[in-house]
């Protein structure tokens, strides 16, 4: 086996070796709205997973970029609240291209063709193509700090408030989401993205 002592690498290094080996992750294309401006932000995030069921909750990390808050930060400790949307093949280009670091003065949904509908428990508007998405509400902030005391991430605990799903995808007898029919996309390295295949069944122990 390789070795390599985490604080002795550089950040790109752990960026690497973390991004590379947790995979895959699930992508939270995640919209927001300036509380000032009412601009709709758009971006996505594969810090992203569940965190309770009881009370339906799920995380949300977003690094900081030069010390700084990026847009959706502050947008949800603004307006505590947003739409989490889960992607696939047909909005990856969209997707790819709301990644881009835009002034908070601008959208990142200006120039698509993508059409916003309103949600029914947020102001933040929802993207209507999307297959799968939560509305959801701040239920914690967490800052996280690196060994010198400053914030390198801002994690949020958000509650899902309502769940949207495509009929197409969805067994309403059995309450089912078909992972194959929403054929979700999922954060690799670099630029690199996959899909589910070879699933594999096992029964739990009791």
């Amino acid at each position: 086996m390789l070795f390599f002592p985490a604080n002795e690498l550089t950040t790109k290094q752990n960026y690497k070796f973390l991004t590379g080996s947790i995979i895959p992750r699930p992508i939270a294309w995640i919209t927001t709205r300036n509380e000032e401006t009412g601009i709709v932000n758009a971006a996505p995030f594969s810090y992203f997973n569940v965190v309770a069921k009881d009370l339906p909750l799920v995380s949300l990390s977003i690094n900081r970029k030069s010390a700084e808050m990026k847009d959706t930060a502050a947008n949800l400790l603004q307006q505590k609240e947003g739409v989490i949307h889960i992607v696939n093949d047909e909005l990856l280009h969209e997707m790819n291209q709301s990644a881009a670091s835009l002034p908070s003065t601008e959208s990142e949904l200006t120039g698509t063709n993508l059409a916003l509908i309103d949600s029914q428990a947020v102001s933040v508007p929802a993207i209507k193509a999307a297959p799968l998405y939560f509305e959801v509400r701040l239920h914690q902030y967490v800052p996280i700090t690196g060994t010198d005391e400053k914030i390198i991430s801002d994690l949020f605990i958000l509650e899902v408030l309502n769940y949207h799903f495509s009929e197409s995808l969805f067994d309403q007898e059995k309450e089912y989401i078909d992972a194959l029919k929403l054929n979700p996309l999922a954060r690799l390295a670099g630029n690199t993205y996959s899909h589910l295949s070879d699933l594999v069944d096992i029964k739990r122990p009791n």
